[in-house]
């Protein structure tokens, strides 16, 4: 089987992966891809490379990288506008946080407008082209399209029309309403509710955890000592009040350090500035997790009380002690106190916080066990077997 896996990256990664290396956006499609993979982050190439060990051919697009995508279509005798070169990706707030907060609950209903007014992510009509141009050189019998956005329902009947293959949608957050979703044949998500969400307007969906890659164990470089007694990887906005307000309670008490985006959308006042340490991508976030002693996972506010986002393998997959916030099915994927740790409220999280780091034997009996949980029944392999079970 031929299996193509669409994704796309955040604008504040694509910079900062071209800044690192000075030249890339000039270089072939294959090396520009090859850079992208070795940075290991997100999913990198974690599904195509587990779809080939399972014996299937399996190729990647990034859909949202100018540089890759011109670079392909150069290659290909496509005429493609060369991107200007990636500079520095600074946000600006455009929305008060006030209004943010407000909103965030109503996203669903409001993302068709805001692609319809062009404050949603999507490709241009160019970009569409090459996209195509793409999957009908490549000829997939299946498509795993983990970027919904960018690649839209009305996107997605264009390529179900490329030799129709089996068209299978991931995604991690309540869609859009009011689209059209017949042309997958399948949509897959780490949340019940997500998947409910789909089940409700006749589209077959089940759920699929999302997973750790093992063989990054092999290429990270070693392992830096444990000098930081408490840490946290991940955003900070109006999608995560909780998390936000049990950070700032950690922040109190502990020297947190915050790796991640969105420190400004907070009050000058919030003692979470103080705990900044950037953004890291990929291999840096993976070394920012093992130089922890102990790291914090707190979900999105609208997972409600479902466990699942991609900390959860990431931290425990490289044998770091993981304090993750409790939710109803945590234990169908941890044993909780023995695998992991879980809080339930930001005094609660102080005190589990107190407790581990106090008794170091616990701690990494705990990250042990977590490890080996994760390597165990976390994989992309196994979640790979699990999509292509669906697929049948």
């Amino acid at each position: 089987m031929r299996i193509l896996i669409l994704n796309a990256d955040y604008p504040r990664f694509l910079s900062w992966l071209y800044r690192r290396h000075p030249g890339l956006e000039s270089q072939p499609y294959a090396v520009q891809m090859a850079a992208r993979n070795a940075s290991l982050f997100g999913v990198a190439d974690f599904y195509s490379r587990n779809f080939a060990a399972a014996g299937h051919v399996a190729a990647d697009i990034h859909v949202n990288n100018p540089w890759m995508r011109a670079a392909w279509a150069r290659e290909h005798g496509l005429v493609a506008e060369q991107p200007p070169l990636p500079g520095a990706d600074v946000q600006r707030q455009a929305i008060p946080n006030w209004l943010q907060r407000t909103i965030a609950p109503l996203k669903p209903v409001l993302r068709p407008l805001a692609r319809k007014v062009g404050l949603s992510p999507r490709l241009d009509a160019q970009a569409e082209k090459i996209l195509l141009a793409q999957i009908e050189e490549f000829r997939p019998d299946l498509v795993l399209n983990q970027d919904v956005f960018h690649v839209d329902a009305r996107l997605a009947r264009q390529i179900k029309g490329i030799g129709r293959p089996i068209l299978i949608g991931q995604v991690g957050i309540l869609p859009s309403r009011g689209q059209d979703w017949s042309a997958y044949d399948l949509m897959i998500s780490q949340l019940f509710r997500v998947v409910q969400s789909f089940r409700d307007v006749d589209v077959r969906s089940e759920v699929v955890h999302l997973a750790f890659e093992p063989g990054i164990l092999d290429v990270l470089p070693a392992a830096p000592e444990r000098s930081i007694d408490v840490s946290f990887v991940g955003a900070v906005s109006a999608d995560h009040q909780r998390r936000v307000a049990q950070l700032e309670a950690v922040a109190r008490r502990y020297d947190l350090k915050l790796y991640g985006s969105g420190l400004h959308t907070l009050p000058a006042s919030s003692p979470l500035h103080r705990c900044y340490q950037g953004e890291v991508w990929g291999v840096e976030m993976y070394q920012a997790l093992r130089s922890s002693r102990l790291t914090l996972n707190s979900h999105i506010d609208m997972a409600g009380r479902e466990a699942g986002n991609a900390r959860l393998f990431e931290a425990t997959g490289v044998g770091t002690f993981l304090l993750t916030d409790f939710k109803d099915n945590l234990d169908t994927l941890f044993d909780v106190d023995r695998e992991v740790a879980a809080w339930r409220s930001a005094n609660d999280c102080l005190a589990e916080i107190d407790r581990y780091l106090a008794n170091e034997d616990e701690r990494r009996a705990v990250a042990a066990a977590g490890q080996a949980r994760t390597l165990s029944t976390h994989t992309f392999r196994q979640r790979v077997d699990h999509i292509l079970r669906l697929a049948s």
